[in-house]
């Protein structure tokens, strides 16, 4: 399997970017797993169309740049994620802004949930690092990120909903949130099957071409991964 060298400055720029993307989807999915909707019986949020974007960015991290900076990404993002976590999870009710009247004093209901996305996700993140890092000499390209993607987000699913809504003081998520966790868990492996896995495997064409041709048309050697 190939891997690629980089210098200090493009994994230094690397690293900001990603550290900046993976803060992004942590936000955006802080409100919208706030939003439930139901599909016959079934209970979900759509937070389960967003998270499993950082999935596919740490399997393309690790496969790209190695596991290490990967690792340096998850502990840059996991403090900032708190704490935008909790003041997204206080300024946005049901999806919806309602100002900053709630940051303090602390509202231990919203502390519970931003203390629940920073567990699933430090987790949830480094056993999919692991996996995928232990898998990713396979000869099929599909075999650790599908791996990965499905064990790090059935932790990463379970942790998040028991630590935030179990006995919680709201009523529907206190009484829905194995069902809603269960749900949440389908439609990400679901999405992951038909649309991530796929898009993993054409950005990593695209990444793999781009990153080992030269201007000039040559073709450096690969090394082997470590």
């Amino acid at each position: 399997m190939q891997t690629f060298h980089f210098t200090a400055a493009e994994r230094r720029k690397a690293l900001v970017w990603l550290v900046f993307w993976h803060t992004f989807v942590i936000a955006a999915s802080n409100i919208l797993v706030q939003i439930p909707f139901q599909i016959g019986e079934l209970h979900t949020t759509w937070g389960a169309f967003s998270f499993p974007f950082i999935f596919l960015t740490t399997d393309l991290t690790v496969r790209i740049f190695g596991a290490s900076l990967a690792r340096k990404i998850i502990f840059c993002v996991m403090i900032p994620a708190l704490l935008l976590s909790y003041l997204i999870s206080v300024m946005f009710q049901d999806g919806h802004f309602v100002g900053f009247g709630g940051v303090w004093p602390l509202d231990i209901f919203v502390a519970r949930i931003a203390l629940a996305s920073f567990i699933a996700y430090l987790v949830g993140q480094l056993l999919d690092i692991t996996v995928f890092n232990y898998l990713r000499q396979n000869a099929k390209w599909w075999v650790a990120p599908s791996a990965s993607t499905v064990l790090g987000n059935i932790i990463d699913t379970i942790l998040f909903f028991s630590i935030a809504f179990y006995q919680s003081p709201d009523p529907f998520m206190a009484e829905h949130w194995q069902q809603l966790a269960m749900t949440d868990y389908a439609w990400k492996i679901t999405a992951s099957g038909l649309f991530f896995l796929p898009a993993y495997g054409v950005l990593l064409r695209y990444l793999t071409k781009r990153l080992t041709t030269l201007p000039d048309g040559e073709q450096p050697a690969p090394v082997n991964a470590a």
